[in-house]
């Protein structure tokens, strides 16, 4: 994202924003937003204030300072110093910033980071809303449980190397698991009939049973034919983050060693 922004210099490839590089934009606000730090602003200046220099630097229309203050629900504290906002304050402050132009391209890192759940929430409407609108939305996040509520398309990179580019569906989908949710009154009888075709058998909670090697149908079919009853039967898809920590394991860069004796015990001799 830096080195969109034209911050930081590639050592060799290009990063283009419509065709073009972030320094050969003559207005670049009205092209690409970034927000990249929550707290770039100068911390005794007023939120308006902060946005109207802003404006200025890419002669946007000083009326546009009001609009994304509402926009992001900060028309009331619009005069308060931006030093004085909360973390979430000062992300919706960012945001605003990166809506002064009306570009089509938007990138945010980390853009929940540090937020309470409503601030999250928030975020994610908010990010889906503009996606929504047509512009290229570009998130950059670890929390791969919000990524999930939030992306539509993935770029995954470890190590420097481009690991996947696809729809958050197909990533899913590249998962080895397989498996069915089963709840049984009668779990033993159903674990053994299972077993007796080559399936893989777990127990779960009270009555449920996870199994692998057989798909729903297969289940339904083997439990007519032995006389078995069914009260819920379900695949069993992987998460993001399972896909995510399956694909990507073999990119780890710092892996954790098991726990040295002495710290496991928590005794010394």
């Amino acid at each position: 994202m830096r080195m969109i922004m034209g911050l930081d210099a590639p050592d060799s490839g290009s990063a283009l924003i419509n065709g073009k590089s972030f320094s050969q934009l003559a207005w670049p606000l009205r092209e690409v937003g970034g927000l990249l730090d929550a707290k770039a602003f100068h911390p005794a200046r007023r939120a308006r204030n902060h946005l109207r220099w802003l404006a200025a630097t890419n002669d946007i229309p000083l009326r546009r300072v009001d609009e994304v203050l509402d926009q992001v629900g900060l028309s009331s504290v619009a005069e308060r110093r931006a030093g004085k906002f909360s973390l979430g304050m000062g992300q919706r402050l960012g945001m605003a910033a990166t809506l002064l132009g009306d570009p089509g391209v938007l990138l945010f890192d980390e853009p929940v980071n540090g937020l309470d759940p409503e601030g999250i929430r928030w975020v994610r409407l908010f990010l889906r809303a503009l996606a929504a609108e047509g512009r290229t939305v570009f998130v950059s996040s670890h929390l791969i449980s919000e990524m999930s509520l939030t992306a539509d398309r993935l770029v995954v990179i470890g190590r420097g190397r481009l690991i996947a580019e696809t729809s958050v569906a197909d990533f899913v989908g590249r998962s080895g698991r397989s498996a069915v949710k089963l709840v049984t009154p009668d779990p033993a009888a159903f674990t053994a009939a299972l077993i007796s075709v080559g399936a893989n058998v777990q127990e779960a909670d009270g009555d449920s049973l996870t199994v692998e090697g057989l798909t729903a149908a297969q289940i339904g079919d083997l439990a007519t034919r032995q006389g078995l009853r069914i009260y819920e039967l379900a695949p069993i898809t992987a998460s993001l983050e399972d896909a995510f920590m399956e694909l990507t394991q073999d990119e780890v860069e710092y892996r954790p060693s098991t726990m040295a004796r002495a710290g496991a015990t928590g005794q010394e001799e």
